[in-house]
């Protein structure tokens, strides 16, 4: 009976083990994700600056 106990115990901290490598696992992918939208977001404000910068200077060049 001992034998079965420790064997129902060995699996069950298996199966701990296996979902919490899991959980880690997809924990990684959410923030790969999150990191991949920010650059996203980050180059997109970007490009947006770089346009309003060009528009000051030809508003500033047609004063002249």
């Amino acid at each position: 009976m001992q034998t079965h106990q420790n064997r129902s115990n060995q699996m069950n901290l298996m199966q701990e083990d296996l979902a919490r490598a899991q959980m880690h696992a997809r924990l990684g992918e959410a923030q790969q994700l999150r990191r991949g939208h920010q650059m996203a977001l980050a180059r997109r404000l970007s490009r947006k600056a770089e346009r309003a910068a060009q528009q000051a200077r030809l508003a500033l060049a047609r004063a002249l």
